[in-house]
């Protein structure tokens, strides 16, 4: 069943109606081609609505509530991804990907062995298109919010902004063994905001880890194998998911 997301002042809670505007409308009336009496999902972040279409015009459409439930399909822990700017279009591939793992926030880093350079027309226009991606993946994956792709940092701006979270990692091939990480990743607690520092192909220099530690955050291992940089975030974000998620 589709799924869509809205803002609380589009529902009508006294006339169990929800009110669709936006390019939202042209896809469910245009793309998906959905019709009066077909039913959808709708998510205001906290609340899921199970809603019948009541009428699909050209500038809304208007939605019946049947019922609301409060599902619990977020984690407790609001994750953030790091991620270096990696080639190619290899980003769309992680972000849509990291929403469907839980991230709850994706941020582009601009790290000193990033390849891609972007300037601030480029990368408004890339983030625009991030945006929409993590939003069709939070539609497809049963996510009660749409994660944020934020505009590209450097990395002293993203180690500032990571400062407010509780836990940092930073995946580091000089990182000590397993057995340590293990029991970093199981002392997290819930409720926790968690940073995860990924670097670009190449990885990070070591002034950037230097600089990270001194920020607080921890170096993990990802094992013996050396990993892309569009593996790595998503396999720290699979053993997060697995070590958090509620029964």
């Amino acid at each position: 069943m589709q799924r869509f997301f809205v803002e609380p002042h589009q529902i009508d809670r006294d006339r169990h109606e929800i009110h669709i505007t936006g390019n939202d409308v042209n896809h469910i009336a245009n793309v998906l081609r959905m019709k009066k009496g077909e039913e959808l999902w709708i998510s205001d972040k906290e609340k899921e609505y199970h809603c019948v279409i009541e009428n699909a015009g050209e500038d809304e459409v208007l939605l019946h509530i049947l019922y609301v439930q409060e599902p619990d399909y977020e984690l407790k822990n609001r994750i953030y991804l790091f991620q270096g700017l990696p080639k190619a279009d290899k980003m769309e591939l992680i972000i849509q990907k990291a929403v469907e793992l839980g991230a709850y926030s994706v941020v582009p880093v601009s790290t000193r062995r990033c390849v891609v350079k972007l300037d601030n027309k480029k990368a408004e226009k890339k983030v625009s298109r991030w945006q929409q991606i993590a939003e069709s993946a939070a539609k497809q994956s049963k996510r009660m919010l749409v994660p944020e792709v934020r505009s590209v940092m450097t990395f002293k701006e993203a180690l500032a902004y990571a400062k407010e979270l509780d836990v940092l990692l930073i995946p580091y091939e000089l990182a000590k063994g397993m057995k340590e990480t293990k029991e970093l990743i199981r002392s997290i607690e819930p409720g926790k905001s968690i940073g995860v520092f990924i670097g670009p192909e190449g990885g990070f220099e070591e002034q950037e880890v230097a600089d990270a530690m001194e920020a607080g955050a921890k170096p993990i291992t990802l094992g013996h194998r050396i990993l892309r940089t569009e593996t790595a975030g998503l396999a720290v974000l699979s053993v997060l998911m697995f070590q958090l998620e509620d029964e």
